[in-house]
């Protein structure tokens, strides 16, 4: 899955970047390794939820943007 994902963020180039077609494409190939390893559960894009260097920072106007069910 890593060199998939991998060749597909190296095709994007700076004026192409679409921030929410990444996370789509992103959201579907780990929904779809997840579902064929057998695994059960759910996936979500959280925007106001951020990880920094062991920190979990909760924003006052937290939205769940995607979520899927594996």
């Amino acid at each position: 899955m890593a060199s998939r994902i991998g060749r597909f963020l190296a095709d994007l180039t700076p004026s192409g970047f679409d921030q929410n077609k990444v996370e789509d494409e992103l959201m579907k190939q780990l929904v779809e390794q997840m579902a064929a390893q057998g695994l059960q559960g759910e996936v979500a894009s959280v925007k106001g939820l951020d990880l920094h260097n062991k920190a979990l920072q909760v924003k006052n106007d937290l939205q769940v943007r995607r979520h899927r069910v594996i």
